[in-house]
């Protein structure tokens, strides 16, 4: 398999085979690379519908040729107040972003959570997480807004009336009550379809089923939660400068 960069040719054979109608695993293997090699020059380029092989060719020249600067995410990695080596934390910070965006997150959100899990104080304002991310205001609003509505956040003024958000020490805990109340919900809403669909017909029957499982489930997750929250639950050292867990 060839690697190094892209060549003005091997572009033109992408534009061919996306005109082809062909799908870039197909592009990948005639040109013996890696189907995200294609997949990332198809889409910082236009998008397979607008991808034309000598303006793709021009930008890459043009980035190649740009002045090295110091890596950002390295150096804004003092906003989370870290003093070891910044780029073993940038790692781990993009490692674990990477898993909760696998789960399920969305990408700006999963970057933001990440972000106040790690933060040694255990919170940050907006303006440290948009300098620490390199993202707009409007970006990281958004991920909070969301990560609020999932109960991993919350938000408090501090003593200069700024927002601060937190992850707190029971962030975990929080999260799977809310998703436990959400299965809850589930099975009401499906045991609500029983009567309007008439109870012992296949479709009741299996509305039935949703709901019971859903109910179990939720009851299972809820009691579990309560059971192990102190037990495991293990608290900062006196003087830690994180916010009390708010029960």
């Amino acid at each position: 398999m060839s690697g190094g960069r892209l060549s003005q040719k091997e572009r033109q054979q992408i534009a061919l085979g996306l005109g082809d109608g062909l799908a870039y695993a197909e592009i990948a293997r005639r040109l013996d690379r890696p189907t995200s090699t294609i997949t990332r020059e198809v889409m910082r380029n236009g998008g397979p519908t607008d991808y034309r092989a000598d303006a793709a060719h021009r930008a890459t020249e043009r980035r190649a040729h740009r002045p090295k600067q110091a890596t950002p995410r390295a150096k804004g990695v003092r906003t989370l107040g870290h003093q070891g080596d910044p780029e073993a934390v940038r790692q781990y910070e993009d490692t674990f972003t990477t898993l909760l965006t696998s789960q399920g997150l969305p990408k700006m959100a999963s970057r933001v959570l990440t972000c106040l899990l790690i933060a040694e104080a255990g919170s940050l304002t907006a303006s440290e997480l948009v300098q620490h991310l390199q993202v707009s205001p409007a970006s990281v609003s958004k991920a909070i807004t969301f990560l609020e509505e999932q109960g991993l956040i919350r938000r408090e003024r501090d003593e200069r009336r700024r927002e601060r958000y937190f992850a707190d020490n029971d962030v975990w805990y929080q999260s799977t009550i809310a998703s436990a109340r959400n299965i809850g919900r589930l099975a009401e809403t499906a045991r609500q379809g029983v009567p309007v669909l008439g109870p012992g017909t296949l479709a009741a029957t299996r509305l039935e089923n949703v709901a019971r499982f859903s109910d179990f489930i939720s009851e299972s997750i809820l009691r579990a939660a309560e059971q192990v929250r102190d037990v495991l639950h293990t608290r900062p050292p006196d003087g830690n400068a994180e916010s009390s867990v708010r029960r």
